[in-house]
């Protein structure tokens, strides 16, 4: 049988004995089960109903913001579902910058007829009140990738006449929990900083509410959107390590944009942690640290962007984010981010590698700007 985790253990060490077992001669970790099917009559019947291998995974999510979770293939398939939830028509809320995946199927679907979409200026904390009072959907992606803003959960979802759910990848479970502030769904990918080794793909929803979580569990059954066993094991090895990555990233991350704070070639920081930024105040009280991933915007153009990021040795030019492994990119090289986001912004993740290397790396690239 499974551990029991005494409520005295703080969560790192919660999260290192997820899943593991009391048993004698039971394996340390929980094996990765590749059956579809199994004998009837008992707790599992087909793969994509539910599956052992996600048993354990899913604990240890829900447990990091004391809720029930549910793995999906990937965050887009997450959001999907959360999506699935509403009828025909229904209005949705949203910030006009955000991932740019959601935001193109947000745009898709209102397209479709399918949404009512409406789309609040990023940081109009009042129109984001107003317009969530008459919204079956409020969907908060914070702090905003990549322009690192912050909307005030707590008033959004009090004032929310229907469902608030909040996109957690940029900031992670450590450092924002959602559900705690009155949201009612918190979404990961999964694939980010939850994984942490840039080798899987997946998607969580944790919620609070069984009526919620029964219905999101159909959906995920019905439109197949499930995670693979051998995804659901990396994942939770990845787990077991989360707060030792996240607390060497988010420290290195930091230090680089007081660095780059004070870099004649950039114009401004966009990072939680620094007195300066606009959301500072509001990211302290709604916060308890500011991740690892934060922007600049350079003294130059989209050139001079493209240039620095071609001239790292260390950090990777790469999109993603949470891995051990630093990346930077400018995002407005998709096509599909939000025209909110600069032509001259440059997206950092950074990994556990050393500060020192990480800061030269990057002030010998921007020389070439």
């Amino acid at each position: 049988m499974e551990k029991s985790k005494p409520n005295r253990w703080k969560l790192v060490t919660k999260l290192v004995q997820a899943g593991r077992s009391d048993d004698a001669g039971s394996p340390l970790n929980p094996s990765i089960t590749l059956s579809t099917g199994f004998i009837a009559g008992g707790e599992y019947g087909y793969a994509r109903n539910n599956h052992p291998t996600w048993v354990a995974t899913e604990t240890a999510i829900g447990t990091l913001e004391n809720g029930s979770a549910l793995l999906f293939s990937s965050g887009m398939a997450a959001f999907n579902a959360v999506v699935e939830l509403l009828p025909v028509g229904a209005t949705v809320v949203a910030g006009d910058v955000g991932y740019s995946g959601i935001d193109k199927r947000l745009k898709e679907l209102a397209s479709a007829n399918r949404i009512n979409l409406n789309l609040i200026p990023t940081g109009d904390q009042a129109a984001m009140i107003t317009a969530a009072a008459t919204a079956d959907l409020v969907w908060l992606d914070t702090p905003t990738n990549p322009t690192i803003r912050v909307w005030d959960i707590r008033a959004i979802a009090a004032a929310t006449a229907g469902i608030t759910a909040v996109d957690n990848t940029l900031a992670g479970s450590l450092h924002q929990s959602p559900l705690d502030l009155g949201a009612d769904i918190s979404m990961h990918s999964a694939t980010k900083q939850l994984g942490g080794h840039s080798d899987l793909l997946a998607g969580a929803l944790i919620t609070r509410s069984t009526e919620l979580l029964q219905k999101l569990a159909d959906i995920r059954t019905l439109t197949g959107a499930v995670i693979s066993p051998f995804d659901a094991y990396l994942l939770l090895r990845g787990i077991r390590t989360l707060q030792l990555r996240q607390d060497r990233a988010s420290a290195s991350a930091l230090d680089l944009a007081q660095r780059l704070a004070a870099h004649a070639k950039v114009a401004q920081v966009f990072h939680l942690g620094l007195p300066s930024h606009t959301d500072y105040e509001l990211a302290k009280a709604q916060m308890c640290g500011y991740g690892s991933v934060f922007s600049i915007v350079l003294n130059g153009d989209a050139a001079a962007c493209e240039r620095v990021a071609g001239a790292t040795e260390l950090w990777s030019h790469s999109t993603s984010l949470g891995g051990v492994e630093s990346q930077l990119e400018r995002r407005r090289r998709w096509v599909n981010e939000p025209i909110g986001v600069p032509e001259n912004l440059i997206r950092f993740s950074v990994g556990i590698e050393d500060v020192e290397d990480l800061w030269q790396d990057l002030s010998q690239a921007l020389d070439q700007a």
